[in-house]
């Protein structure tokens, strides 16, 4: 039987769906402003082991963002954050903490040591976004990958489908066209806007992980983060 914080979960989605998120797990990769949103969603929903991988700590430019981003947790690893935050919800639930920054190259070795059910990518640098969604392809791990939730205002533009349907969204193209060359151009979906970009939102930034800053609205990452969960959440009740 659920437990009395679970009830409400039960009653939509039944025991047995609940049974199954309760033995699932599922990795979020990347917790700021998307991915926050996404893994505290799933732990609400009863996900009984979370796999959080970022290695970056709440800085001050957070704060019109992400969940996590609050003076007295500023400095500290995001990962950390995030797990005392989710054990405070669920003490419960079980979570692996991956302090680490994600390349191209150490895909593999920091996430072959899990299985995985289901995986969220949250990232927003494009060569490790690239090698993580050609992992989970490849191994066949069921995943939602975040597009671009900045520039825009109108949560209600907001969409979950396959990459291939995707178009208005920038870093879209680019993934498409980037994956395309390692014969990847559909089979996983994304979380994308179609409402157009605002162009004077996007400035260079000469930072070494990315090559622009982007304006951004508090809500828009919360709003992508709780369709990436839909989408795990959508998964792991019908198919585990």
């Amino acid at each position: 039987m659920a437990e009395i914080w679970q009830q409400r979960t039960a009653l939509l989605m039944g025991e047995d769906a609940l049974s199954r998120l309760a033995s699932s797990t599922v990795a979020v990769v990347g917790v700021g402003g998307v991915g926050a949103y996404a893994a505290e969603m799933l732990a609400r929903a009863g996900v009984g082991r979370l796999v959080l991988l970022d290695c970056d700590v709440v800085s001050p430019s957070d704060k019109n963002r992400q969940l996590l981003a609050t003076d007295s947790a500023m400095g500290q690893p995001k990962v950390d954050v995030l797990s005392a935050r989710l054990k405070d919800i669920n003490p419960e639930i079980s979570i692996d903490i991956i302090a680490e920054y994600l390349t191209e190259e150490n895909v593999p070795a920091l996430l072959d040591a899990y299985k995985i059910d289901f995986l969220v990518d949250a990232i927003d640098t494009l060569s490790p976004k690239l090698a993580l969604i050609e992992y989970c392809v490849k191994g066949g791990i069921p995943h939602v990958s975040s597009m671009g939730a900045g520039a825009k205002y109108d949560a209600t533009k907001v969409r979950l489908t396959d990459l291939a349907k995707s178009y208005n969204c920038p870093l879209a193209y680019i993934v498409r066209k980037k994956l395309r060359k390692r014969g990847i151009e559909k089979g996983f979906k994304v979380v994308f806007s179609e409402e157009l970009p605002e162009r004077e939102a996007i400035v260079e930034d000469a930072g070494r992980n990315k090559k622009s800053q982007v304006g951004t609205i508090s809500y828009m990452p919360a709003v992508f983060g709780c369709v990436c969960a839909q989408a795990a959440i959508d998964f792991l009740r019908k198919n585990r």
